[in-house]
C-alpha cells in the first residue's frame, strides 16, 4: 500500500506543471545550445589528429671532445642503443684522425606517437694538436643541410620533403679546465647564428656541488663576455599554471646543464636504478640532486623540443634563406649566369593584337605631344 503511494505522488510530481515547465525550459537551452554550435573547436583535436598520423621528426647534434660520453647520455636520453656497431679507436688512430659527421637514425614510438630521430655525431672534434678551423666540417654540414632544404622548397614537388635540418646542438664541456677554452668559444662563435646551442657540462660526477655551481657561474659570464648567443628558453605566458613557471626558473637557472649518463642499471637502497656505481657510492643519473639529467631531458623532449624546431624553421633557417636570396639577386642585377635552385621564367612575347594595341597607344601618345607642343608655341607668340 505504502509503495502504490509513493509511486502516485511520484507520478503526480513528475507530471505537474511546474516540473514539466522546467523540463520544458531546460530542453529548450539544450536545442538552442546545440544551434549556436558550430563545430571549430574540435579544430585542435583535428591537428592533434593528423600530426599522430604523419608523425614527427627532431634531428640532434652532439659535439665536443672524445671521452666526455656524448654516445651514452645520448643513450641515456633516448633510451636507445645508437652505437653498437661503434668502433673505438686507439690512441694512435685518435691522433691521424679527421673531424667526420656520422648520423644515426633511428625510428622510435611512444603511446602511438612515432618520432623519427637523427643524431649526427662530430667524432676527431678537438682531439688533435692544433685544432685550427676544426668546425669548419661542422658548419659546412647545417649549410648543406639549410641548402638542401631550399632547394627542395624550391622545387615543383613540395609535398613531401624531408626536414634534415639540425634542431639542436648539444655541446660538450670538459669538467677539467677553468671554463671555456678556445675552441669553445671558437666553435660557438663560429655555429651560434646557425643552430640552438644548448651547453653542457660533462661528467659531473667529477666535481663536487660547490665546484658545479662555479664552473656554471664562470660559464655563463664567459658566454655573455664573448657574446655567444646559446639557445635562450621562451617567456612563459601570464596564464600558465604555478607548477609550469617553477619548472621553466629552474631550467634557466640551471644552465648549462651538468650531466651524468649512464646505461647500467644499479641497486641503491633496494631499489634499482640508471647510475655509476663508485667504491664511495652510487651516483644515480636520474636524480635531480647528483646532475641536472632529468631538466635537459624534459627540456629537450617534453617541454622545449618544438620551440626549437620553431627556432631552427623561423630564425636560423629564415637567415640563411634571406642570404641566399640576397646573394641570386645581386648576382642577376651583375647579368652573371647562376645555378638558381629557383627557375627563371622568361618574360612572355607579346602576340600580334597587343602588339597592333601597343602602337595605337603609342601614336596616340605622339599625337597628344605635338597638340601640346603648338599651343605652347601659340600662348608664346601672343
Amino acid at each position: 500500500m505504502d509503495s502504490i503511494i509513493i509511486q502516485t505522488r511520484l507520478v503526480e510530481r513528475l507530471l505537474s506543471p511546474r516540473t514539466l515547465s522546467q523540463r520544458n525550459h531546460a530542453s529548450k537551452i539544450k536545442v538552442d545550445h546545440e544551434k549556436q554550435y558550430v563545430g571549430f573547436a574540435t579544430l585542435p583535436n583535428q591537428v592533434h589528429r593528423k600530426s599522430v598520423k604523419k608523425g614527427f621528426d627532431f634531428t640532434l647534434m652532439v659535439a665536443g671532445e672524445s671521452g666526455l660520453g656524448k654516445s651514452t647520455l645520448v643513450n641515456s636520453l633516448f633510451l636507445t642503443d645508437l652505437y653498437k656497431d661503434r668502433k673505438l679507436l686507439n690512441a694512435e688512430e685518435r691522433i691521424n684522425q679527421t673531424v667526420e659527421i656520422v648520423k644515426h637514425t633511428v625510428d622510435i614510438e611512444e603511446k602511438g606517437v612515432k618520432l623519427k630521430l637523427t643524431i649526427v655525431d662530430t667524432p676527431g672534434f678537438g682531439d688533435a694538436v692544433n685544432n685550427t678551423e676544426c668546425w669548419k666540417p661542422i658548419t659546412d654540414y647545417i649549410d648543406q643541410q639549410f641548402e638542401q632544404y631550399f632547394r627542395d622548397e624550391s622545387g615543383l614537388n613540395r609535398k613531401n620533403i624531408q626536414d634534415n635540418r639540425v634542431h639542436c646542438c648539444l655541446y660538450f664541456i670538459s669538467p677539467f679546465g677553468h671554463g671555456l677554452r678556445p675552441v669553445d668559444v671558437a666553435f660557438m662563435k663560429a655555429t651560434h647564428e646557425k643552430v640552438n646551442i644548448v651547453p653542457l657540462i660533462a661528467k659531473a660526477d667529477c666535481l663536487i656541488p660547490n665546484e658545479i655551481r662555479k664552473l656554471k657561474e664562470r660559464i655563463r659570464e664567459e658566454i655573455d663576455k664573448f657574446g655567444i648567443k646559446v639557445y635562450q628558453f621562451p617567456e612563459c605566458d601570464s596564464d600558465e599554471d604555478d607548477e609550469f613557471k617553477q619548472q621553466d626558473r629552474e631550467l634557466k637557472e640551471s644552465a648549462p646543464f651538468a650531466v651524468i649518463g649512464s646505461n647500467t642499471v644499479v641497486e641503491a637502497k633496494g631499489q634499482r636504478v640508471r647510475g655509476r656505481l663508485y667504491p664511495w657510492g652510487i651516483v644515480e643519473v636520474e636524480n635531480q640532486a647528483h646532475c641536472d639529467f632529468v631538466k635537459l631531458r624534459n627540456m629537450l623532449i617534453r617541454t622545449h623540443m618544438h620551440d626549437l624546431k620553431d627556432v631552427t624553421c623561423d630564425v636560423h633557417y629564415e637567415n640563411y634563406r634571406a642570404h641566399c636570396i640576397q646573394q641570386m639577386t645581386n648576382k642577376l642585377t651583375q647579368d652573371k649566369r647562376i645555378e638558381s635552385p629557383i627557375p627563371i621564367l622568361p618574360l612572355p612575347t607579346p602576340d600580334a593584337e597587343t602588339e597592333k594595341l601597343i602602337k595605337m597607344k603609342d601614336e596616340e601618345l605622339r599625337r597628344m605631344q605635338e597638340m601640346l607642343q603648338k599651343m605652347k608655341e601659340q600662348m608664346q607668340e601672343q
